[in-house]
């Protein structure tokens, strides 16, 4: 299976996107402290999204983070945000399509064992990525957030889970500690940027991953 068992609510950290190759050798100790953090709590998924950073820093950063899981003997599962081919030369797990990115079984050619997400905005959208082969689908946005656009709501969020059960469903967008708990009561898990990348707010969610 090339998902975490799903016997725990899937929790996926999204790195910030603050990385570039100008603050990388004095940033980048940051983000992979909070890999670390979240690996040790037990955070299923880690996404590396570093839009800013040329491919030699994001493979680094690749590297490093799949260390951390190698030296913690983990089950987390390290991902790169598009680049395939970063994640295979960095021995990651998998990576994440945007939804207007290639098909996820395009890459499942190359890379069959990948964990493969894909970004997605409808049911339709979701509908797609299941029938292409991607292993788990985000949906966003559920809550306000900013520049993404109209909130799709928790209804909308509870009727594309219910449709496509049991595959993995997971809710992004202005997930927070206010609201991750009805987030959870509906959907496989939740995505998080600004929530996740937080040393506290990731101890807060060991109790939910024990």
């Amino acid at each position: 299976m090339r998902l975490p068992s799903q016997t725990k609510p899937l929790i996926y950290l999204i790195t910030e996107g603050k990385l570039t190759a100008e603050n990388f050798h004095g940033e980048s100790k940051k983000v992979l402290e909070i890999i670390e953090e979240a690996v040790s709590v037990g955070i299923q998924l880690i996404q590396i999204r570093e839009k800013k950073l040329p491919a030699r820093f994001v493979l680094q950063l690749t590297e490093e983070a799949v260390g951390v899981t190698k030296r913690a003997n983990s089950d987390t599962k390290i991902l790169v945000n598009e680049r395939a081919d970063i994640a295979f030369a960095a021995q990651a797990h998998g990576v994440h399509l945007p939804e207007n990115s290639v098909p996820a079984e395009i890459v499942r050619r190359t890379f069959p064992d990948f964990v493969i997400g894909v970004s997605c905005h409808d049911f339709q959208g979701c509908l797609d990525a299941v029938r292409s082969g991607a292993d788990f689908v985000t949906f966003s946005p559920v809550f306000s957030t900013p520049n993404k656009g109209e909130p799709k709501g928790l209804q909308a969020l509870k009727e594309v889970c219910e449709k496509l059960k049991p595959f993995p469903v997971i809710a992004l967008g202005g997930v927070n500690q206010e609201n991750y708990s009805e987030v959870l009561q509906v959907a496989s898990g939740f995505a998080a940027i600004r929530f996740l990348n937080d040393k506290i707010n990731l101890q807060k969610l060991s109790g939910v991953l024990a």
